[in-house]
């Protein structure tokens, strides 16, 4: 939700600054919960396990967003967060968080905010996972170029977003291009025919 992103700056001086390397993990789900986090530049990979031991990517969090709002007072974290690249974080613990809210109360409502938003994605996520694989990629493709304004993403990652293999996602990707809905750059997939990665997701497309 980009009228989310840097919505929290105004508070950053509040928080614990932390430095991370790629593939560190920021909390784990289940852990109980002991603040919440802000990203100041790098970017952070969200998953969520299965009761089953399945691992998928839920959510890949940019510059300038809240994460791991529901750990907040003991509760545990829903899912966890590993960064994808080096990455500047800032924790705010319950008590920090407390004092924000009570000296800026606008900082309540971008929190509530923060954390409804989450919570909706979680329902979206699981209101998807029966979907044609076709399906899960153009909502997802959506959801990230949404978010981040791009799809920074290989299709390795992408694979554990559908929790399907990179040679389901691969030849969709083919298919994607040859008709002209989307061209690859670096690592990006490029968006090019939005409407009919739109009627893809929304299974309304034709032919």
């Amino acid at each position: 939700m980009q009228n989310l992103r840097y919505e929290w700056e105004p508070f950053l001086n509040y928080g614990q600054v932390f430095e991370y390397e790629k593939n560190k993990v920021v909390y784990r789900q289940g852990e109980s919960g002991r603040g919440i986090y802000y990203l100041r530049k790098g970017e952070i990979k969200i998953t969520l396990l299965s009761s089953n031991g399945d691992e998928r990517i839920i959510n890949v969090v940019p510059p300038g967003m809240l994460f791991g709002e529901h750990g907040v007072h003991g509760e545990p974290y829903l899912t966890s967060a590993t960064t994808a690249a080096p990455s500047a974080i800032l924790f705010f613990s319950d008590d920090v968080l407390e004092v924000i809210c009570q000296e800026h109360p606008h900082a309540a409502e971008i929190y509530m905010d923060s954390l409804i938003y989450k919570f909706r994605t979680l329902a979206e996520i699981i209101s998807h996972i029966e979907s044609p694989v076709e399906q899960q990629m153009a909502f997802y493709l959506l959801k990230l170029v949404q978010e981040n304004g791009n799809a920074s993403m290989n299709q390795t990652s992408f694979a554990k977003y559908i929790g399907t293999s990179r040679i389901t996602v691969n030849k969709i990707i083919r298919k994607w291009k040859q008709q002209g809905y989307i061209t690859l750059k670096n690592r990006e997939i490029m968006t090019i025919d939005i409407e009919r990665i739109k009627a893809i997701a929304n299974n309304t497309q034709k032919g």
